[in-house]
């Protein structure tokens, strides 16, 4: 129903920034909340941020408050994540989701994904 894809990632060193950018294509309508995930080598799957349309709320998991922010560009399907203060632990998989619904920071509540972009950080 949604595409989506990512792009912005790469080798950076600790304490450095990178801004991932994730645009959407299809019934793009349907996308109440567009949200950030990452995956770390040998870890689960978790959620980093999150967008809600509607009442243009933005959320986070607490390790990256005050590092990370999300942002979002409707007229042209695009939502963002500007990466500062960068550190190793930030290194993982980043993937760009869309759900119907608002508020979930659970994985299993975003229907549409990509397919990711790595994000590596020095230290």
């Amino acid at each position: 129903q949604v595409q989506l894809a990512e792009s912005g990632g790469g080798l950076e060193q600790a304490g450095g920034s990178l801004r991932l950018s994730c645009t959407a294509s299809g019934r793009t309508f349907s996308s109440e909340t567009m949200g950030w995930f990452r995956q770390a080598p040998g870890k689960e799957r978790e959620f980093v941020a999150a967008h809600t349309r509607s009442a243009g709320s933005t959320y986070y998991v607490d390790s990256v408050k005050g590092r990370f922010t999300i942002s979002r560009d409707d007229a042209r399907n695009t939502v963002f994540l500007q990466m500062n203060s960068l550190e190793p632990e930030d290194t993982a998989v980043y993937y760009c989701a869309a759900s119907f619904r608002g508020g979930s920071r659970n994985w299993w509540d975003f229907n549409s994904w990509g397919h990711g972009t790595q994000v590596t950080v020095s230290s």
